[in-house]
């Protein structure tokens, strides 16, 4: 299996298409082309973490940050990223990142988060808008049904929780061929009416070139007339941060006892106590301070996320618990998580959690 094989199988997964502008990811360093010989899952690529790829012969590091984020000028060594990336190249070693993309997924790293402190009915905390988008076209009635299966089989006319969904309207086609034309029904030169479909599907943006290949393979005109709209419509599937509820309420002591255990911190910095039960609860794993309106907005009790400004503390105004459980620490299931997907779309290749510590804060 060539590298470039396994990105395929992550972008699938967690499309690049959605990530923040601002974030560096895919692969960054190395040839897609290489076979792979295993892959290595971490938070940070760091030279340690090439180290242990190194003495376990993986060429492949998927990290979750990525360790290029802004430019780069030069590669002499100076600091820990050009030393990193120096021994990644000299020894063959790609590495991918996959950040902001599994961040805004609906099931990526703030859904891990809310199984770990055993929240149900999770959502999206801050579903993105203008990632969805509208396909309508016009089909002869007798191949729509071929069509729209064709269109769902590649992921169109998902919405949410719900599969094959559509809308179609009949109506009557006009159209006139001239003399090179090739119509499926009718003939050149003489206007035509036929009785057609509508069909209009929403499909997510990343998803654009299949629907279009599909529409081309399986539509019978010759001229094909179709539309894509772009949506503002909330994604319910894809943005920052996850909101659910845990089984039964506790009170604020409770609650930051628990997490400091599922999240195995040693400490938590959080804003003062508003002598309240701790119900619905929002997560924002990494840097999350602007979660902090989105979650008051929707009435959570508390919202876990790290990177908390001495300033924003006060925005809790006693509506809200904020904990600041730490950068990492917050972060930290992401590696199980992209492990366990990778194990069941790739079952008995070489993929391992990597055992260097990458944390660079400490405690006392």
């Amino acid at each position: 299996m060539k590298i470039q094989e396994v990105i395929k199988v992550l972008e699938n997964w967690a499309p690049l298409t959605y990530a923040e502008e601002y974030d560096n990811v895919g692969l960054l360093v190395g040839d897609n082309q290489k076979i792979c010989t295993g892959i290595l899952i971490t938070i940070d690529s760091l030279e340690d973490v090439v180290d242990e790829a190194i003495n376990k012969k993986y060429n492949l590091i998927v990290s979750f940050h990525p360790i290029i984020f802004s430019g780069i000028k030069k590669l002499t060594g100076e600091n820990y990223v050009q030393k990193t990336i120096i021994k990644a190249i000299k020894n063959d070693i790609a590495i991918y990142a996959i950040h902001t993309a599994l961040d805004k997924h609906k099931f990526g790293v703030n859904y891990k988060i809310s199984k770990v402190i055993g929240l149900k009915k999770t959502q999206i905390l801050m579903p993105e808008k203008n990632t969805l988008k509208k396909l309508i076209t016009y089909i002869p009635e007798n191949k729509a049904n071929i069509l729209l299966k064709k269109l769902q089989d590649v992921g169109g006319g998902k919405i949410g929780n719900y599969e094959e969904c559509s809308f179609k309207i009949d109506g009557i086609g006009s159209y006139k061929g001239n003399e090179i034309s090739n119509p499926y029904v009718g003939k050149k030169s003489k206007k035509q009416n036929v009785k057609e479909i509508q069909i209009n599907m929403l499909f997510q943006k990343h998803l654009q070139k299949i629907i279009l290949e599909t529409l081309y393979k399986y539509h019978p005109y010759e001229e094909i007339s179709f539309e894509i709209i772009n949506l503002e419509n909330s994604n319910q599937d894809v943005g920052f941060g996850m909101i659910g509820f845990l089984q039964n309420p506790l009170s604020e002591e409770d609650f930051i006892k628990k997490i400091k255990l599922k999240m195995k911190v040693p400490l938590v910095k959080h804003s003062p106590l508003i002598n309240t039960k701790i119900h619905k609860v929002a997560v924002l794993g990494g840097s999350g301070s602007f979660s902090i309106i989105p979650s008051i907005a929707q009435s959570a009790d508390a919202l876990i996320t790290s990177d908390l400004k001495y300033h924003d503390f006060f925005k809790a105004e006693k509506k809200i618990l904020l904990l600041d459980i730490g950068h990492f620490e917050s972060e930290q299931y992401t590696k199980n998580l992209i492990m366990e997907y990778l194990n069941e779309k790739m079952p008995n290749f070489g993929v391992a959690l990597a055992e260097t510590a990458t944390n660079p804060v400490k405690y006392k």
